[in-house]
Order: structure tokens, then sequence, then C-alpha cells
């Protein structure tokens, strides 16, 4: 079974506060009821806010 993943929003990795910006939505879409984490694209050098939600809030 394949888990399928939303992108919420993508940071650059080579911001000046790392994760923290990604971090930081996360915790905003979490406290309005989205799931959602922090994963590292490394191809791309991104950090990526995902949701395993498949329906948009």
């Amino acid at each position: 079974m394949t888990t399928q993943h939303t992108v919420l929003k993508s940071f650059p990795a080579a911001h000046p506060r790392g994760s923290w910006p990604a971090d930081e939505y996360a915790a905003e879409q979490r406290a309005q009821g989205r799931p959602a984490r922090v994963v590292m694209n490394r191809d791309s050098d991104e950090f990526l806010v995902v949701t395993d939600d498949p329906a948009p809030h």
C-alpha cells in the first residue's frame, strides 16, 4: 500500500533560519486541525511541509 502525501508549501534549505520557517508553517497548519509535518527533499534541497490528508481545507 502506498501513502500519498500532499505538499502544502516548500522552503529552501539554504534559508538563514534553516528549517524554522517550515516548522512554523507546519505548526500553524496543525493548529488549524490539518496534520502536517516537515520532511527534507534532498534532490531539490528544500524543506517540504506535507500532509497525508488528501482533502484540502
